[in-house]
Parts: structure tokens; C-alpha cells; sequence
């Protein structure tokens, strides 16, 4: 039963997703395209398919916003899709630009599909700024009831923009999964006319807990709650399987180092994706 009533709630999140990006797109006025890893010609293709890590690493930090506590965790988005999720900007403005999405055909061709995704020359680490994917994750913070379902969101981390590319080799095993990066970084060129971003298959984008922006204000908050990590949230990427995109820890706070999970009861994963053991 409590497995059955996990699925639903993920099922629903994810429903209310799609519709969420669904509605952004026609809002910005951008003409977007079915999705044809969900229709019947994906077997000719070579779709990716994104899912995110559990959130890792959480610790508290009250320096970075004076009178706030801040709870910080890392997080990967994994590329485990027969093709890599694969983004073509062209610029439309300053620091804007609108993106296309190519997905490989598996006699060698590809296609060009237009899903309303866009990037943003964004202020990250290193001090210094780099085009990234707008709307590639999402931090949720949701209160839970006592059996660990999710009732209520009551916070939203700022971090949204990443970039797409191959840092870490997390599922060497995969099929077709390149040995080398074939998307080593995202560009810090202000003066691109275009640029590409991608994950390969069995790759991933790793960004540890101590990132910028990689937090939620959990300031005053008591009780349990599930620390949510959606990949993709706006479905600015289509892929093969559009309901595995969350994954999230169940915590209780005020966050006591050290103690693990505070007698909080519930699934620490909405679902479970983990094939090969991989240590951060």
C-alpha cells in the first residue's frame, strides 16, 4: 500500500510538471513541438532520457543570507538514454537564447524539434558567467505527513540554470555510453552566436552541495519534509520516459548533523534508479 500511495504521488507530481511547462511555453508565445519520443516513430530513435540523484551532502549554512538558514545539497542530473539530451542555442538577446533540441535517428541521421527550451548567460561558480540550460532542475521543499507523503510545497530554491555536459561517467556500462566527453563544458563566450550543450549516455552533470545557489531556505521551519530534486521541470528536453525526473530525501528539521533522518518515517526515493553503486 505505502508503495502503491509513493507511485501515486510521484505520478501526480509529475503530471502537474508537464502541465506547469506545458503552460510556460504557450505563455512565452513559443511554438513547440509533440514529443516524438512518446509517439510511435521513437523507435527509429535514439531519445535520451534524464533522471535525477537523490539530494547528497545536506548541511546548514547561516552566513550566506544574513538571519537565514540555508540547507544545501548536491545533486547530478544523469543522462541514461539510448542518445544524449542535446540543446542547439541561437542568440535572441543580451544574455538569451532560444534552443532547439536534436535527437540522433538510429540509421545515423537527426532531428531538430522545438520544445520551448531556452539558455541563460548566467553568473556561476568560478566567478565568472556561462551559458546554461534555463529550467533544468528544480529544488522543492514539501511538508509530509506522518507516513511520508507529500502534502503541501512550502519552499523553492533559486537554482533553475545548469549546464548540460559530461562531467562525471556514472554508468560506464550503459549502452553506447562514449568513453571520452563529448561535451566537455558549457561556453563562457559572451559574444556566441550559438552554442551547443549535451549530456551523453551514461554521463552526468555533478554539482556538489557547496555550488552556488544550491540550497533551500528552510528559515523556521519545523517538523518533516522531503527535500525534492526535479530534473527537466518544464520539459525543455524530451525524452523516452517523462516520469522519472524526481528523486527526494525525507529530512527533519532543524537539521541535526550527524542524526539521520530524526525518526521521520516515509520513502527517502519517489522512485528508485540506481543500477550501478556510485560513490560522490
Amino acid at each position: 500500500m505505502r508503495a502503491a500511495l509513493a507511485t501515486l504521488a510521484v505520478a501526480g507530481l509529475v503530471a502537474g510538471l508537464a502541465a506547469d511547462g506545458t503552460a510556460s511555453q504557450r505563455a512565452r508565445g513559443a511554438q513547440v513541438d509533440a514529443n516524438p519520443c512518446l509517439e510511435p516513430e521513437a523507435a527509429e530513435l535514439r531519445c535520451p532520457d534524464l533522471q535525477m540523484r537523490q539530494p547528497y551532502g545536506l548541511y546548514l549554512d547561516r552566513l550566506t543570507k544574513a538571519g537565514h538558514t540555508l540547507l544545501h545539497a548536491g545533486n547530478a542530473i544523469d543522462s541514461a538514454g539510448a542518445g544524449p539530451a542535446e540543446l542547439r542555442g541561437v542568440r535572441t538577446g543580451p544574455r538569451s537564447m532560444r534552443a532547439h533540441q536534436r535527437i540522433y535517428r538510429r540509421d545515423g541521421g537527426r532531428i531538430a524539434v522545438q520544445t520551448g527550451a531556452r539558455l541563460q548567460f548566467k553568473f556561476a561558480h568560478e566567478h565568472r558567467y556561462w551559458w546554461k540550460f534555463h529550467d533544468a532542475a528544480r529544488f522543492e521543499l514539501w511538508r509530509v505527513d506522518g507516513r511520508g507523503r507529500r502534502m503541501r510545497r512550502v519552499r523553492v530554491g533559486p537554482k533553475v540554470a545548469y549546464c548540460l555536459r559530461d562531467l562525471e561517467r556514472t554508468r560506464p556500462r550503459l549502452s553506447r555510453s562514449p568513453r571520452r566527453r563529448v561535451y566537455p563544458a558549457c561556453s563562457n563566450n559572451a559574444r556566441a552566436r550559438g552554442v551547443t550543450l549535451g549530456t551523453s549516455p551514461g554521463w552526468a552533470d555533478v554539482y556538489p552541495p557547496a555550488y552556488p545557489e544550491q540550497w533551500i531556505d528552510v528559515t523556521g521551519l519545523r517538523g518533516c519534509f522531503a527535500y525534492v530534486h526535479i530534473a527537466d521541470p518544464k520539459n525543455g528536453v524530451y525524452e523516452s520516459n517523462e516520469a522519472n525526473n524526481v528523486a527526494q530525501l525525507i529530512v527533519r528539521l532543524p537539521l541535526v548533523v550527524g542524526r539521520r533522518r530524526g525518526g521521520c518515517k516515509g520513502r527517502d526515493l519517489g522512485r528508485r534508479f540506481d543500477p550501478e553503486p556510485y560513490e560522490y
